[in-house]
């Protein structure tokens, strides 16, 4: 095979999945106004059913002179972010509020194309490749916060986004020319042997990979950079809440991994004490804050601060198996996160949505079906056995464990054990408090996504052989 087509082949799903959103965004605008959102959700979720039957298919290997690649990690973490993509894409269409009957037609085609930009960012291969797959995944984003365009929390999420995400996007892209200017290329693997090649690593080059980290970092939430999460959450659409919460975390994360595990994995000790400190603050701030929340979207915000921390514990281990367990973390977050959101969208009364925790009271009585859906995904947050949370935050803390990274092992199950109290407490309210008024019937789209995550935390343990299966090839092909 050519290298020309070579390279078609390996990109065939972001080919397909750019062509795919051109094409409905153009083909859409000539239906009936009162048709578009239907039309561009269907088409946009068919196309990205497409798109992992693609991934799965496309052949691995490196393309376009070395600035993308296609193995066994990229495939792992682009089938996570298909998934978080399309669960948002059928939150978006059982979506309606009384200030918003429906979204507008763009955005589940805006979705498509912050999938593209993570889906590149899985496969990047050199700096530049990066930071443009997290440039298209961003701007996509800070459209679809401010969506609701009469509703001033969403029009504020999205300013704030777009103001301290252009930020971060600076830093990174200061910290790539830095590496630039001491490595003489931004290629992964040319980075490796400058590394490598160094005795004691250029003082330029290590603070260019921190400030790599620090924009890195802000895409995933973690502190110090969190300070957007809540108000972006909570002000953002449910659904385009669930997407963030989803796709582009684990596209971040996909880019944490490979670059510090690939270029820089050679300078491990100098950068690990770093990722711990990020991880322990993460996991502690996310805890405490999230106690005295009273929205559940805010109280989610602070959820995934946390549980960022606990997924970088593998990654702290800098080891096979701390990668390993990372990447089974991500999938079980997925699932039981995908299917909380589901839970938050069915949230309204009188057609209002509505997000108070005390919106829950009584939901036992009221909707038996629909409070232990959320009570499945509570207690598996919580790390609770058999569920899916169990085994994420198991594999991740044996991992960091087996590093000799005891203080950050106990640190995160004093903070699961913190944790658990505003877990737990919304599920108090679902059964034990009394009903002030009934919600509103859930559209059968986020039943469908409720009760699928629901059964998929239940039976992740039947899945786990085949994950673990997945992650451990996915890490072997990051650290090989």
């Amino acid at each position: 095979m050519g290298v020309s087509s070579f390279n078609w082949a390996i990109a065939l799903p972001e080919i397909a999945l750019a062509l795919a959103g051109v094409i409905i965004l153009a083909g859409v605008v000539l239906q009936p106004r009162g048709e578009r959102f239907q039309t561009a959700t269907v088409l946009s979720g068919g196309a990205l059913l497409g798109c992992m039957a693609l991934v799965l298919v496309a052949p691995q290997g490196h393309g376009y002179a070395g600035t993308f690649v296609n193995d066994g990690f990229a495939r792992f973490m682009k089938i996570l972010v298909l998934v978080g993509a399309l669960v948002a894409v059928v939150l978006g269409a059982g979506y309606r509020t009384r200030e918003l009957r429906k979204l507008p037609f763009e955005a589940p085609v805006l979705i498509l194309f912050s999938t593209l930009g993570a889906m590149i960012m899985a496969s990047s291969a050199n700096l530049m490749t990066l930071f443009v797959g997290l440039e298209l995944s961003s701007l996509s984003i800070y459209i679809l916060c401010a969506l609701e365009r009469d509703n001033v929390l969403s029009s504020e999420a999205g300013l704030k986004y777009f103001i301290l995400g252009s930020l971060a996007s600076g830093l990174l892209l200061y910290g790539i020319s830095l590496v630039y200017g001491y490595a003489g290329t931004m290629e992964y693997t040319g980075l490796v042997e400058a590394v490598r090649s160094a005795a004691i690593p250029p003082m330029g080059l290590v603070v260019g990979i921190v400030f790599v980290l620090v924009g890195l970092s802000f895409k995933l939430s973690l502190v110090p950079f969190h300070m957007w999460t809540p108000d972006v959450y909570q002000g953002a659409p449910t659904p385009v809440t669930a997407y963030m919460a989803g796709a582009p975390k684990f596209a971040a994360f996909a880019l944490f991994l490979r670059v510090m595990a690939g270029p820089f994995g050679a300078v491990a000790p100098r950068w690990q004490i770093l990722i711990e400190a990020v991880s322990v603050l993460s996991m502690v701030y996310g805890a405490f804050a999230a106690i005295p929340q009273t929205n559940i979207k805010r109280l989610m915000a602070y959820s995934s601060i946390g549980h960022m921390g606990y997924a970088l514990m593998g990654l702290a281990a800098a080891s096979m198996v701390g990668l390993q367990a990372t990447l089974v973390y991500l999938s079980a977050y997925l699932i039981m996160n995908a299917g909380t959101f589901g839970c938050i969208a069915a949230m309204r009364r009188n057609g209002r949505e509505v997000n108070g925790i005390a919106d829950l009271a009584g939901l036992g009585k009221t909707d038996p079906g629909m409070a232990l859906a959320l009570a499945i995904f509570m207690f598996s947050m919580v790390g609770a056995p058999p569920l899916a949370g169990f085994f994420g935050k198991f594999l991740v803390f044996a991992a960091a464990w087996q590093a000799g990274l005891y203080p950050l092992v106990i640190v995160g199950a004093a903070a699961s054990v913190v944790g658990a109290y505003y877990y737990l407490r919304i599920v108090k309210v679902m059964y034990f408090d009394v009903p002030d008024q009934a919600l509103d019937r859930p559209t059968p789209g986020l039943w469908f996504v409720s009760g699928g995550m629901g059964l998929a935390t239940v039976l992740f343990i039947v899945a786990l052989g085949p994950i673990l299966s997945c992650a451990h090839q996915a890490a072997v092909a990051l650290a090989g």
